[in-house]
Parts: C-alpha cells; structure tokens; sequence
C-alpha cells in the first residue's frame, strides 16, 4: 500500500470537479446530505482490521469462503470498503455512486490497493436511471448496503436493481426499519439537520448524541465498563466508527424505512427467496436481506 494517502484524502475534493449540479443543488437546498464528505472523513481513519471486518461480514452474509469467478455490482459504493473487500475476495467488481465525492473516495481506495487492475471499475451513476442500469449487464452478485432508502425514491430504487441480478444470482441489501411514528420523528430531526448551515448543526447532533449514547454510555459506567459500548463498536458494527455513524444516521436525508415483511413481499412477488435475513430487532438502524433470484 503506498504511504502517500494523506495527499490521497487532500485531492479528494480537488478531482470533484465536474459535479453533478442537480446534486449540488440538493445539498445547498436542504434536500440531501453530502454522504461523500463524510466517507472522505471515514477514509481517514480506515485500517486492515476494518478492511477484515468488511470481508468476514461479505462472507459471512453471501454464505461464501470466497468470490472468485463472481462479478460483484456495488450500488452506492460510498467509501468503496465493500467493493475493495469484494475484490479482496476474489470478485470482479464494478462500483458506482450518485455522490461524486463518493466516486472519488471509491477511487482513492482502487488508487490505494488495486490501482491498476482492469477489473474494478468506479463509476458515477444513479441507482434511479434505468438506462444507466441496463447498460451494466447482469451480476453474480448486487449489493446496496444502506444506499436505497436516501435516493428519495425508495421503492423505485428497490424495482430498479431487479435488472442487474443474474438468474440464480443474489441480491445483498439493507435498508432501514420502519418504526411507525419514531421513524416520522427521525425524518423530521435528520430534515433539520440538512437544512442547517454547517456551523449550526451541532444544536441538532448534540441532542441525538445523547439519545443514542446515552443509555449506552450509563449501562457501561454502572457495570464498570466505562464507554466499552463505545470502544468496541467498529467491532460490531462492520468496521465503522461510532462518530462517523452518527454523523451519518443524523444526517441521512432522504429518508425512507420498510418493514421486513414489505421487503420480502416485494422481492417474493419479483421471483427471488429470501437467503439470510438479518434484523435490527424493532430499533432504529438496518435490517439485513439476501435474496437469491430463481432462473
């Protein structure tokens, strides 16, 4: 790996510069959080062991030791930690992504571990544009980990991605838990927060600091573990850092939730049976699928 990734992470915002200007526009309008600039600030503190945690949980989901001979479509790519764990695995991977800083952050890691390997491509494109989709093929494998409830067209996105599973090919999503009237609060609270300016979103992300963290923080100095929850979180939680995720789950507009049953009902009806289902057991966050489309 070469040691000259600070410059790397500096150059980020440097080659966004054919931005998409709608996308531009939806962040200065309060209409979208600028997802990239937090996975630029994730890259910075990016280890191997995170990178390992990517890669056991891509094995641990698709059920596989390995993806060689797989072609692996990564639908919102963010970061790029799941394509590079992918190709890591063996897969041919084509990553894409609607956020340009996020193309460029897919790029930087491509740059980092696999810079000159023709098979891993990044791309810009939206999940939301069937042409764009059609024109990718069919893949052994698609994976969309927390990327399609904040297209703003939820269900749209879920029908679209249909298109690029091969027969007999699976189908890695998750997407957030429908929880009834706290989620219209969440969309609520994460809407004030884009639609902040910078300098004053901390009068949002303070309190919801202490709403996630705060019965956690309290069980761990009670049991004498003092902020253990804390420490040990990238552990659980597939290499991500607890601020990060905050800043994230704080922000993340648009917002949508399903329930498992509605997911599965959708993709029952498209032809595809469910593989692996992992919940988030009623709370707020994630809820897990792999389906595998029927021949």
């Amino acid at each position: 790996m070469p040691n000259d990734t600070t410059n790397g992470l500096e150059n980020i915002q440097m080659t966004v510069l054919a931005t998409d200007k709608t996308h531009e526009q939806e962040i200065a309008g309060g209409e979208r959080f600028a997802f990239g600039d937090n996975w630029a600030r994730f890259l910075q503190v990016l280890d191997e062991q995170r990178i390992q945690q990517a890669v056991d949980s891509l094995k641990t989901m698709l059920e596989v030791e390995d993806l060689n001979g797989k072609s692996f479509l990564d639908i919102g790519s963010g970061s790029g930690l799941f394509s590079l764990a992918a190709k890591r695995l063996g897969a041919k991977v084509f990553s894409f992504d609607y956020d340009p800083q996020s193309v460029a952050c897919t790029k930087e890691l491509k740059k980092r571990y696999f810079e000159y390997d023709n098979d891993w491509q990044v791309q810009t494109g939206s999940v939301l544009d069937k042409d764009f989709l059609s024109s990718l093929g069919k893949f052994d494998i698609a994976y969309s980990w927390g990327v399609l409830h904040h297209t703003g067209n939820m269900w749209s996105a879920l029908s679209n991605v249909d298109a690029t599973v091969a027969d007999n090919g699976k189908l890695f999503i998750a997407l957030y838990n429908s929880q009834g009237r706290a989620s219209k609060r969440w969309w609520a609270i994460k809407k004030a927060y884009v639609s902040l300016p910078k300098f004053l979103r901390w009068l949002v992300l303070i309190p919801c600091y202490l709403l996630l963290w705060g019965p956690s923080t309290i069980k761990d100095i009670v049991r004498l573990r003092p902020f253990k929850s804390w420490r040990t979180y990238k552990k659980r939680n597939r290499g991500m850092s607890p601020h990060r995720d905050v800043v994230d789950w704080v922000g993340g507009f648009p917002f949508e939730v399903a329930t498992p049953e509605q997911v599965f009902d959708f993709y029952k009806k498209r032809n595809y049976r469910l593989l692996v289902l992992k919940t988030c057991r009623g709370a707020h966050g994630c809820n897990e699928f792999v389906f595998q489309r029927n021949s």
